[in-house]
């Protein structure tokens, strides 16, 4: 029976082998950290945290996420160790809450490798305070037990730090969180909530079977409570069918009913179907069914991991505890014990694919009825839709930026959909990555292809909104890119030709940031009709390429401040330049890199889920070989903005 904690309530735990699972209504930073028997952290190396995620018997998150799970195993822990502390923390400089006071209460529960709840905490009353010590697993004559804590600090990480002893805590809190920012940067943003009142229907998973029948654990998803609003995502039930039904996807009203699949044969899933989720149109409903499929996927591939690290565990400590008797060192019985351990690991890993297999099948299903559905902003360049194109009269909800998929099922990609308007700028890195797609690339074709994937992303932008309601400008220093910006250019889509030299690039730059001042003055004046009748009240993308190639210091500074405020009133950047040839300018450049979504001209691991954050490999976006559908799709926008109309 699960034991519900208030704060300062203690329960004994029943075993040493732990989950912490923690939900929260934002993005926050889960860490913890090991104490003596008065609590004190003897330094750094008893503290995990995300850039340190890994320690004897404990391992934390490498990024901030709305769901967390901690790994605990309470006998590997250093000797000396009799407090498990963990934290939670509002990452710094990323936009979000700074307080725990504008968030839902956090949901922290102590669960088996089963994933049976153990304890469960609901960390209410907080206000001002930034940082919290959520719980506690703390040793009393040689028993584990957890203790509900809730202890806020207004003065944030640090101050949370220092009260555990920790020297140089405010140095170390901005190490953790440099390392918060640096994983915000790669992660995917999630789909924003629906609704504020939609709460998640519970579905029964299929169970999970304990560690002892043989089967591998996978945990249930993690529970949600009313008074939150809604989590991101809960996971999918391990070993059964994926639920494309989506039902936390709801609006405020009912809105038009979804697709119904066929009935399908007893025994068999049912038959998946394009707009399987909830939405007020079929865009809607079709963009919130690819977000479960990412998330479904995520979630299938996390129980499929956990499962088979677990039975990797248990075989280790199987041959320990048959190696730690001296008799069995010597005849068969230490090579029956050493068969018999790698016989049961393949079992459970076996059985451990055969779930996620029938997983996979299922979403490879979905996936193979829901891509010829999407509309144009969300279909790749070899959908038949864009056959068929024709400017759009408003703007869409979201735009496809390439597609990601994980090494256990290559062949299935879901969709990166983004939401519009864009709230942060895009970065295409043309340096060279440790992506065996990069080493097989030299240098200046990978500038090239970087450049090329740029036009792919603006054209596409372009293509989604009405006539003249987004304007690409381009800065081209060198003229390096002429070939690859060929398809823009003689289109006549480019209100002007790209800006070459040093002055063509101060002449852009400042155009844009008078327009962000205007801008922002107008809306914060209240006078937003006041605009200058010479200001295009369209939205704004500026792609640089060659960066930092003809920019002086002012181009610099005036880029940043285009990256920091210009998306708010519309104006987004693009760039498409290698890290290490700006390094000139050091940790000042810092800043801009985090504010921009990196992608990559080619495959390569790089971004991270919002859930479980496994590293998906990106695969940008392409046209068919000798396809003309670039040049078509352009000239259309082109003689809409020419004409005004579609």
């Amino acid at each position: 029976m699960t034991a519900e904690l208030v704060r300062g309530q203690n329960h004994t735990l029943p075993q040493t082998r732990l989950e912490i699972r923690i939900s929260a209504g934002a993005p926050v930073v889960a860490g913890a950290t090991l104490g003596d028997e008065q609590g004190r952290v003897a330094g750094v190396e008893w503290i995990a945290h995300p850039g340190s995620p890994q320690l004897h018997g404990l391992e934390v998150s490498r990024q901030a996420a709305a769901d967390h799970r901690l790994a605990v195993d309470l006998d590997a822990l250093p000797e000396g160790v009799h407090r498990v502390t963990v934290l939670l923390a509002l990452p710094l400089g990323a936009g979000g809450p700074t307080r725990f006071g504008a968030v839902a209460s956090p949901f922290v529960a102590v669960t088996g490798l089963d994933g049976t709840e153990i304890a469960t905490f609901t960390l209410t009353g907080l206000d001002s305070e930034s940082a919290v010590a959520a719980l506690e697993l703390y040793r009393r004559q040689g028993a584990w037990k957890v203790r509900a804590v809730g202890q806020g600090y207004a003065g944030g990480l640090a101050a949370m730090l220092a009260d555990q002893g920790v020297d140089r805590a405010a140095e170390l809190a901005g190490t953790i969180q440099d390392a918060v920012a640096r994983g915000l940067a790669r992660s995917v943003a999630p789909p924003p909530p629906r609704t504020p009142e939609g709460d998640r229907v519970r579905h029964a998973p299929t169970p999970a079977p304990a560690p002892g029948n043989g089967q591998p654990p996978v945990p249930p998803p993690a529970p949600a409570t009313p008074a939150q609003p809604e989590p991101l995502a809960e996971p999918a039930a391990p070993g059964g069918p994926v639920n494309y039904a989506h039902p936390r996807r709801q609006s405020t009203a009912p809105p038009p009913p979804p697709p119904v699949a066929p009935p399908a044969p007893p025994g068999q899933p049912a038959q998946p179907v394009a707009g399987d989720a909830t939405g007020w149109s079929m865009d809607e409903r079709l963009y919130n069914q690819v977000w479960g499929m990412f998330e479904d996927l995520a979630r299938a591939v996390a129980a499929y991991r956990s499962a088979v690290d677990f039975a990797e565990s248990r075989m280790d400590q199987e041959l320990e505890r048959t190696l730690s008797d001296p008799r069995s060192r010597i005849g068969g019985a230490g090579d029956r014990a050493r068969e018999e351990a790698r016989a049961k690991r393949d079992e459970l890993t076996s059985r451990a694919r055969e779930s996620l297999d029938r997983d996979l099948a299922q979403l490879d299903a979905e996936s193979a009825v829901v891509e010829p559905a999407l509309p144009a902003p969300y279909a790749g360049w070899d959908n038949p839709v864009w056959h068929g194109y024709r400017v759009p009269m408003e703007i869409p909800m979201a735009l496809r930026i390439g597609d990601l998929h994980l090494p256990e099922r290559a062949d299935l990609r879901i969709p990166l959909l983004v939401r519009l308007p864009l709230e942060r700028g895009m970065w295409i890195d043309s340096g060279r990555t440790a992506s065996e797609a990069a080493a097989l690339t030299g240098p200046d074709q990978l500038r090239g292809l970087a450049m090329e994937t740029a036009v792919l992303h603006a054209a596409r932008l372009l293509a989604v909104y009405p006539p003249n309601e987004f304007t690409v400008h381009v800065i081209d220093p060198a003229g390096s890119a002429a070939g690859a910006l060929a398809p823009l250019v003689r289109s006549g889509v480019l209100p002007s030709p790209p800006a070459a030299g040093a002055q063509g690039v101060s002449s852009v730059l400042a155009h844009l940031t008078r327009r962000v001042d205007l801008v922002q003055m107008a809306i914060r004046a209240g006078a937003a009709d006041s605009l200058p009748p010479d200001l295009d009240p369209a939205e704004q993308l500026l792609i640089v390429n060659d960066f930092p190639h003809g920019f002086d210091d002012r181009a610099v500074t005036q880029l940043r401040y285009l990256a920091d405020e210009g998306p708010s009133v519309g104006v987004h950047l693009m760039m498409v330049a290698d890290r290490e040839e700006a390094s000139e300018y050091g940790p000042i450049l810092d800043p801009l890199w985090r504010s921009l979504l990196r992608v990559t001209p080619v495959a390569d691991d790089h971004l991270a889920d919002p859930w479980v954050g496994h590293a998906w490999t990106y695969e940008p976006p392409r046209t068919p070989p000798g396809s003309a559908v670039l040049d078509q799709v352009l000239e259309r926008v082109a003689h809409a903005r020419r004409t005004g109309h579609r």
